[in-house]
């Protein structure tokens, strides 16, 4: 039998950013794409693994990012609507799934943010 080593990477695990709305609204997102290698390499340059999207959501039809960490105590996901006055709120939903599984979730009327307990930031 093999032995493992000290030095392994450690297994991937696989996470799922999903955003649905109960009213048609535009929102901005962001959302960490890539695992840093340490918190001050985040804070050194966040945006190198951070994203900024702007998508318009129907009701019933979700905006999905898939992506894979080691430590998906990374994964974090901020929704904030762009809805003006004059117009119902969307009330977003967000959650984020690790291999498969529903580990956060959150609604509200407009903003939002998902992300696990004891995330680094």
């Amino acid at each position: 039998m093999g032995q493992a080593t000290a030095n392994a990477e450690p297994a991937a695990h696989q996470v799922r950013y999903t955003l649905t709305s109960a009213g048609p609204a535009d929102f901005d997102l962001y959302y960490v794409t890539a695992q840093p290698p340490s918190k001050a390499a985040y804070d050194a340059d966040a945006y190198a693994f951070l994203k900024k999207d702007q998508v318009s959501l129907d009701p019933g039809v979700p905006w999905v990012f898939e992506t894979t960490m080691a430590d998906p105590k990374w994964a974090i996901f901020t929704v904030s609507s762009t809805t003006h006055g004059g117009q119902a709120a969307p009330n977003p939903h967000c959650d984020i799934a690790v291999d498969g599984q529903v580990v956060v979730q959150q609604d509200a009327p407009y903003n939002l943010q998902c992300k696990l307990p004891g995330a680094p930031i």
